[in-house]
């Protein structure tokens, strides 16, 4: 740009100049004058865009066949965030895999023999059918298939206490770690996940 203002004779004018001069005088660090540094694409970045890829193809179970090559999956009934925080992980570069617990219906079997750290999910019912109730009410009734007996269980507090309890005790026996995310941000929650991670 410096070069192209000078070859027409036309004054620049460097609006950042005079904050770059401030942060360097209360950091003492001096700017690397480097445009879009903080866009480089080192192993860092591959690593995360491979993370990403990995979290697109093994979102909800839809591929358990890869779930050895995951740095780590997370289980829980519907909506208890799996998928938000997987993405997450992903842009801190992990592999994260999402199965969901579906009572009634039994788990893939790659699950119970994977060697990677599965994390169970889980929430406050009440909480959850709050979250239930606005994925409902946002789903357009002329393109879902509506089932009113499923979606009242989906809804009805009795049967997502029993469907919580069952995918609780599905973990516990298996020796899975469970984290409430009832009062968590995904941040929070994946946190709490890198911390069972580096200790496990």
């Amino acid at each position: 740009m410096e070069a192209g203002c000078a070859s027409l004779q036309v004054r620049l004018l460097d609006v950042l100049d005079n904050a770059l001069h401030f942060l360097t005088e209360e950091t003492g660090e001096e700017a690397t004058l480097h445009p879009g540094g903080q866009y480089i694409m080192d192993e860092t970045y591959y690593q995360r865009i491979e993370a990403m890829h990995y979290v697109l193809a093994h979102d909800d179970g839809q591929e358990t066949k890869g779930l050895n090559e995951a740095d780590v999956i997370l289980v829980g009934v519907s909506r208890v965030s799996k998928t938000p925080t997987c993405f997450y992980l992903a842009n801190r570069g992990l592999k994260a895999a999402n199965v969901p617990l579906v009572m009634g219906i039994e788990p893939p079997q790659d699950l119970f023999t994977t060697n990677k750290p599965v994390i169970g999910l889980t929430i406050d019912p009440e909480r959850l059918i709050e979250i239930r109730r606005n994925r409902l009410s946002q789903m357009v009734p002329s393109k879902a298939k509506i089932d009113p007996v499923a979606d009242y269980a989906y809804i009805d507090l009795e049967k997502v206490q029993e469907e919580l309890h069952w995918a609780r005790r599905l973990c516990r026996r298996h020796n899975w770690p469970v984290i409430d995310v009832t009062r968590r941000s995904i941040e929070e929650t994946s946190a709490a996940i890198l911390d069972l991670i580096s200790a496990g």
